[in-house]
């Protein structure tokens, strides 16, 4: 089982700096302040390039703007187009550009012009950047969210992107109850994104707890699988725990398949500096080769 660290290499985010529970980043045009509670070193940067920031939301807060500016505008990945926004609800502007790594692996598993193209099953999808790209590259995705918010900010993302004919279908439902009924119909996918929360909760009030549930969704998403399955990817996020453990989950769940495992961390690299900011774990199965 390999170990790795990803890093992000998007043209269009950087980490400028971080520290004091803080980060100050730059998405596309704008330089933002948000709370960072893994960020426990002190900062590189001296105020006046904190200063900088149009935008700071404090853990527990709401955005403070210092400046007059639109609170939407857009980033480029590739040919897409993604909307970011500041909301009333979250410190999240609609991207997480640490998930970069696993956008540019996911291209490279797409055979074009090898008849059908391989489905790929979303979970927990958000505003749709993972799923924009797998269509792009070749991928038939259902994207699977319980949050209306995020799927119409998700459908609006497919519309700037130019990618209106795509094959993509947006559901609004949670995720467990999805896969069992797609169980039941007789679906089955080819390659499975897996993002969960911590907690959650679905449409109708259900309830999803990470560390109760997590080991059922793995078991429901194999029943899912083509019988030449690509690969699963599975990333956590404010979670006490370990890739490794991340690592046997998907080992137990596709000991059937073969395949590899790599584990590791999702982090962002500091501008100017040897630091690194770790920001989730991860696990990916994939076939075809032998660990």
């Amino acid at each position: 089982m390999d170990i790795q660290v990803l890093f992000n290499n998007w043209s269009e985010y950087e980490l400028l700096d971080s520290g004091d529970r803080r980060k100050l980043e730059r998405f596309g045009r704008n330089i933002v302040i948000r709370s960072e509670q893994k960020a426990w070193w002190k900062p590189d940067k001296p105020e006046s390039e904190w200063a900088k920031a149009v935008a700071v939301h404090e853990d527990q807060g709401q955005w403070t703007f210092r400046r007059d500016i639109p609170r939407e505008w857009t980033m480029r990945f590739d040919n897409l187009t993604f909307q970011t926004r500041f909301t009333d609800t979250s410190k999240h502007l609609g991207i997480f550009p640490e998930q970069s790594p696993h956008w540019r692996w996911m291209q490279n598993k797409v055979k074009r012009g090898a008849g059908e193209p391989p489905r790929l099953l979303n979970l927990f999808g958000y505003t749709g950047a993972a799923s924009l790209v797998a269509a792009a590259a070749g991928f038939a995705v259902t994207h699977v969210d319980a949050s209306k918010p995020a799927v119409t900010w998700a459908r609006h993302n497919q519309q700037l992107s130019g990618l209106e004919s795509a094959p993509i279908r947006w559901i609004l439902e949670d995720a467990v109850k999805y896969v069992r009924r797609e169980i039941r119909r007789g679906s089955r996918y080819d390659a499975i994104l897996l993002d969960p929360p911590s907690f959650g909760r679905g449409p109708n009030k259900e309830v999803w707890k990470v560390e109760r549930q997590l080991t059922e969704l793995l078991d429901i998403c194999r029943q899912v699988l083509s019988d030449r399955p690509l690969f699963i990817i599975l990333t956590m996020y404010n979670i006490e725990a370990s890739s490794l453990m991340i690592g046997n989950l998907l080992s137990d769940a596709m000991k059937s398949f073969g395949g590899a495992l790599s584990v590791g961390e999702l982090a962002l690299h500091q501008q100017n500096s040897e630091k690194v900011l770790p920001l989730s774990i991860y696990g990916r199965w994939e076939a075809g080769r032998s660990a």
